[in-house]
């Protein structure tokens, strides 16, 4: 069951950077210019933000591994279909079925993994998602290494979902089914929206994604531009970052055990702050080298652990449930990785490049208080939650 859990996240992020990582190609085969090609990709973004609510509902019906089937399905066939896109709309529109995918997935593995995680006894969601980090290396190494063979884009994009496929084919009985809730569940009202706790988890993931998709975006240029280093070696900055968290959450287990998920994602808030900062304020290239690391290292657990979080609060009395909790958090989510590279964009522009990396290490310095306030706002549901179970 975990290896099979597994491998759905490391599918994920195997196909996802993919084709990402061949956007030189596809840009070039659209014609597609920096404007065009930016509207262009915003369609995964918009396909993954409104299905997400979808996705949350279906996999509450059917269950999370029916919900992961009918991703996996749909992704093996939209990613070799880009290669047949001929205009930036026709990309863009490709996309956005992407993003559909994507939020089914994502909804689906997280559900899993919470049910995962519960069966085993163990915080494994960090493990899970270290799994997307190490398929998106793997799909982007592929993907270099298909582009130096001269293999043609529709040749490797089909390869690529071919292998994930049989993959996915290969550990899907093994995924949790996660049934979801009865008809009579079903029936009950049970709004998340009106949850303050479920709100704030989903404020951390939205100033992680924020965090995250400013360091993915804009620290090559960064050191480009501010630190004056060749774009070879500015990328490593990225690949440190990237490191750093899948190391992190693949051994963190017994530190999330230790300090328990509240404190953790504040402390680990506190590293990546700091390593932003030292990035901003030494201007010797290997003191930002190790800030990068040090905010993946930091931001490493807000996502899983979030996710976790998520799930327990919508737990079951039969251990079951948090599908549509997590789809509430997974959504607002997305609205960090919509809103944060256009919002560093503007302040560069307004100003420099180190005044907006500086303005992400506030941004990360934000989920400290999150943190306290979503920790106090469980506390109130559990005291409420006691107090109606001792009535006669």
């Amino acid at each position: 069951m975990r290896l099979a859990v597994f491998t759905v996240f490391l599918f994920n992020g195997a196909l996802f950077l993919s084709w990402a990582a061949r956007m030189p190609t596809l840009a070039a085969q659209v014609g597609a210019n920096e404007a065009t090609l930016g509207l262009a990709l915003l369609g995964s973004s918009i396909g993954l933000a409104l299905t997400a609510p979808f996705a949350a509902r279906l996999c509450a019906t059917v269950g999370a591994r029916r919900l992961i089937v009918i991703g996996a399905i749909v992704t093996v066939v939209a990613v070799p279909a880009l290669s047949l896109a001929g205009s930036p709309l026709h990309l863009g529109l490709n996309l956005f079925v992407l993003g559909g995918c994507g939020a089914a997935l994502d909804v689906g593995m997280n559900v899993a993994a919470v049910a995962a995680s519960r069966a085993l006894d163990r915080p494994l969601m960090p493990q899970f998602h270290a799994g997307f980090s190490v398929g998106g290396l793997v799909g982007s190494l592929g993907a270099a290494g298909a582009s130096a063979a001269g293999w043609g884009l529709r040749t490797h994009l089909v390869v690529v979902a071919v292998i994930g496929g049989l993959a996915m084919a290969a550990v899907v009985r093994s995924v949790p089914g996660a049934t979801g809730e009865t008809a009579q569940e079903r029936s009950e009202d049970r709004s998340v929206v009106r949850r303050p706790l479920l709100w704030l988890l989903a404020g951390i993931t939205v100033l992680s994604a924020i965090a995250e998709g400013a360091s993915a975006d804009w620290s090559t240029l960064f050191f480009v531009r501010e630190r004056n280093l060749t774009e070879a070696v500015a990328a490593a900055a990225y690949a440190g970052f990237s490191i750093a968290m899948v190391v992190a959450r693949l051994v963190g287990e017994p530190v999330q055990r230790r300090l328990g998920p509240y404190r953790l994602i504040g402390a680990g808030a506190v590293v990546a702050a700091a390593g932003i900062g030292l990035t901003v304020l030494v201007e010797f290239p290997a003191a930002g080298f190790v800030g990068f690391a040090l905010a993946g290292l930091g931001l490493a657990f807000c996502f899983p652990v979030v996710m976790d979080l998520a799930g327990d609060a919508g737990k079951r009395a039969d251990g079951t449930g948090g599908e549509r909790e997590i789809g509430l958090v997974t959504t607002v989510a997305y609205t960090g990785f919509l809103i944060g590279p256009p919002a560093m964009g503007a302040i560069a522009h307004a100003s420099s490049l180190t005044v907006a990396l500086g303005v992400i290490a506030l941004v990360i310095a934000l989920i400290v208080p999150t943190v306290w306030l979503a920790d106090r706002a469980r506390a109130r549901e559990l005291s409420r939650q006691a107090a109606g179970s001792a009535r006669p």
